[in-house]
C-alpha cells in the first residue's frame, strides 16, 4: 500500500500542499465572513448564498475564454499572481458601506481568476507526480481542503462572533497573501506545459475535443452536477441556522475528509469502479431529511455522513484521468474544476431562489432530490455503455467469418 509519505517525498509536491491549503482557509473563512455580512444588510438567502458561492458563476465565464493559459503559463508565476490578486480583492470587499453592485463585481473578478488557477495547479499536481499516484496526491489534497474548511470555517464563526464579520474577511486576505509568499517561494520555477499563446480560439477548441467523446462527456457531468446541486444545499446553512452555520460547515468538511480519507488510502482498485456511483448517492440521501424539519444533533450528523460521498468525486477523477490525452492533462483538469464550481454556483443561485420564496429546508430538499436523480441516471448510462460494449465485443468473437466463410469457434 502506497503512503502517503511518499508523496511529500517528492520534490514540489510540500509547497503546492501548503500553499493550496492556505487558499482553501482563505476562502473559507472570507466567504463566511462575506455571507454573514450580505445576509446582515439585505435579509436576503439568494444574496448571502451568492456572497458565498457566487464567484463559482463565473468559473464557466473563464473556462470557455482563459482556460488555454493554464498550460501556457509558468506555473510559480501564475499562482503567486493569482493568489496575490486574491489578496488584495478580498481586502477590498472589507472595505465598510461597499457597495452592492461594486461586492459582486470583485466576487466575478475572483472567479474568473480562479478559472484559470484551478487549471495550473492542478496541472502541475499531475505533472509533479507520476500518473499511478495522482489519485493519492490528489486525495491528499482534498483531505487537507477538508482540515482547512474545517479549521477555517470554525475560525470564521469565531471572527465573526468575537470580532465582526469584516475582521473575518480581513483574515481571509492575509491568508491569501501568505499562500502567494509560499507559492513564490517554494515552487521551482517551470516552463509552461505547452507551446504557443493562449486565445478564446484554442480554449474552445481544446474544451470541444474533450467534449468529443461519451465517456468524457459522462465523467465531466458526473463531476459536475450532483455534487453541485448538494453545494446548493450547503449554500442555505446561513439561512437555515444562522448562528449554527460554522457549525454545520465545519461537520460537513469533517465528513469530506473521512470519505477523501477512506477512499484515497483504502478503497482497492478492483472496487473503485463498482462504487463511484453509490457512494456519490450518499451525498445527496441524507439532505431529504430536512423535509422533517430536524433538530441540531440530526442536521448536524445528516450534513456529516453526507459530505463523506465527496469522496467519490475522486474516482470520477481518476476515471476522466484515464480518458484524457497527456497534452492536455492541465486543461481537461481545469475544465473539471471550473465546471465544478460554475456549477456549485448556478446550485446556490437556485438554492436562493427557491428558499426566497419557500423555506431554507425546502430548497435543500428539492436540490437533493435532483441530485440523486442525475447520479441514477448516469449511473444507468454508464451501465447500458457497458453492456453495450460487452455485446459487441461477443459478436466480434462469435461472427467473424474465418476459411470459406464458416462461423469462427
Amino acid at each position: 500500500m502506497v503512503r502517503y509519505r511518499t508523496v511529500f517525498r517528492t520534490p514540489e509536491f510540500t509547497p503546492l500542499f501548503l500553499a493550496g491549503s492556505a487558499q482553501t482557509a482563505a476562502q473559507t473563512v472570507a466567504g463566511l465572513g462575506l455571507a454573514t455580512l450580505v445576509f446582515r444588510a439585505t435579509g436576503s438567502p439568494f444574496l448571502s448564498a451568492l456572497a458565498l458561492f457566487g464567484p463559482s458563476l463565473a468559473q464557466l465565464l473563464g473556462a470557455t475564454t482563459l482556460l488555454s493559459a493554464a498550460d501556457r503559463l509558468p506555473p510559480r508565476a501564475a499562482l503567486s499572481g493569482i493568489a496575490l490578486f486574491f489578496a488584495v480583492a478580498t481586502a477590498v470587499l472589507a472595505i465598510p458601506a461597499l457597495p452592492a453592485w461594486a461586492v459582486f463585481a470583485v466576487l466575478l473578478a475572483e472567479g474568473l481568476a480562479a478559472s484559470l488557477g484551478g487549471g495550473v495547479r492542478y496541472g502541475l499536481l499531475n505533472e509533479i507526480l507520476p500518473r499511478e499516484r495522482y489519485l493519492l496526491g490528489r486525495a491528499v489534497t482534498n483531505m487537507a481542503s477538508g482540515a482547512c474548511q474545517i479549521g477555517g470555517f470554525a475560525t470564521g464563526g469565531l471572527l465573526v462572533a468575537l470580532l465582526s464579520p469584516r475582521g473575518a474577511v480581513l483574515a481571509g486576505a492575509g491568508l491569501y497573501l501568505a499562500a502567494s509568499a509560499v507559492a513564490r517561494l517554494g515552487l521551482g520555477e517551470r516552463p509552461p506545459r505547452a507551446a504557443g499563446r493562449p486565445s478564446v480560439a484554442e480554449t474552445r477548441r481544446s474544451n470541444a475535443r474533450l467534449w468529443s467523446s461519451p465517456a468524457r462527456r459522462r465523467a465531466y457531468l458526473a463531476l459536475w452536477v450532483p455534487n453541485g446541486l448538494v453545494v446548493g444545499c450547503e449554500s442555505l446553512f446561513v439561512p437555515y441556522a444562522p448562528e449554527r452555520a460554522g457549525l454545520l460547515f465545519a461537520c460537513g468538511a469533517l465528513g469530506m475528509l473521512a470519505g477523501d480519507t477512506a477512499v484515497g488510502r483504502f478503497v482497492p482498485p478492483r472496487l473503485r469502479g463498482r462504487i463511484r456511483f453509490p457512494l456519490q448517492a450518499l451525498l445527496a440521501a441524507p439532505f431529504l431529511l430536512f423535509a422533517l424539519d430536524p433538530g441540531l444533533p440530526l442536521a448536524v450528523a445528516a450534513v456529516t455522513v453526507s459530505a463523506v460521498g465527496y469522496g467519490a468525486s475522486l474516482l470520477h477523477q481518476e476515471r476522466l484521468m484515464e480518458l484524457v490525452p497527456e497534452e492536455l492533462s492541465g486543461h481537461a483538469l481545469g475544465l473539471h474544476t471550473s465546471g465544478m464550481l460554475a456549477l456549485q454556483g448556478v446550485s446556490a443561485a437556485l438554492a436562493g431562489t427557491l428558499a426566497q420564496y419557500t423555506s431554507p429546508r425546502t430548497g435543500m430538499v428539492a436540490l437533493a432530490a435532483a441530485s440523486l436523480a442525475v447520479t441514477l441516471c448516469l449511473a444507468l448510462a454508464e451501465r447500458a455503455e457497458r453492456r453495450a460494449d460487452g455485446a459487441g465485443a461477443g459478436e466480434r468473437r462469435g461472427t467473424g467469418a474465418g476459411p470459406a466463410g464458416c462461423p469462427r469457434t
